[in-house]
């Protein structure tokens, strides 16, 4: 089993929670590039806007969890559940930018209106930088899953608990 695309899931889910925590410790780098809205209440310390970046940033640690799990033996999480649920993270993350670098394009476009809330120069930063790291996350971790997925049914043939197809 190739492990490197788990190990870059985990990598990238702790790299995106640290962003997170940072923005709720009250850091601002980078915030204005999520919209205008976003930069207003990171600026102004609004309290669910704190709350939200950190419930965020302890599912992103969470999926980094889920992506080490998957090579990491030991951790006594049943094989089919943490399959399902690498296969699950990996296909949401991808809609999810699929669908967003829908919806920016066609802002940038100027096939759909932007909102204010948003701004132009955030879309084109969703363009350029959000859109693709949602994208890359859904990509690592659907090949995550793939190597889990093709080494675990290894596994079970070999244990017994599914039969051998030809």
């Amino acid at each position: 089993m190739r492990r490197w695309p788990a190990y870059s899931a985990a990598a990238w889910s702790f790299a995106f929670a640290a962003m997170s925590f940072y923005w709720a410790a009250g850091g601002t780098a980078g915030v204005d590039t999520l919209g205008n809205e976003i930069e207003r209440l990171a600026d102004e310390r609004e309290s669910g806007f704190i709350a939200e970046v950190w419930a965020t940033g302890a599912l992103k640690v969470l999926g980094g969890l889920l992506a080490l799990a998957l090579v990491q033996p030991g951790w006594g999480i049943p094989t089919r559940a943490l399959r399902i649920a690498a296969w699950a993270a990996g296909v949401l993350l991808t809609v999810y930018a699929a669908a967003n670098f829908v919806q920016h394009g066609l802002m940038e476009a100027g096939a759909v209106d932007t909102p204010e809330d948003l701004g132009s120069d955030a879309v084109t930063w969703h363009l350029a930088l959000w859109d693709p790291w949602w994208l890359l996350g859904g990509i690592l971790f659907l090949l995550a899953a793939r190597e889990y997925s093709m080494a675990s049914g290894d596994r079970e043939v070999r244990s017994g608990l599914r039969p051998r197809t030809r």
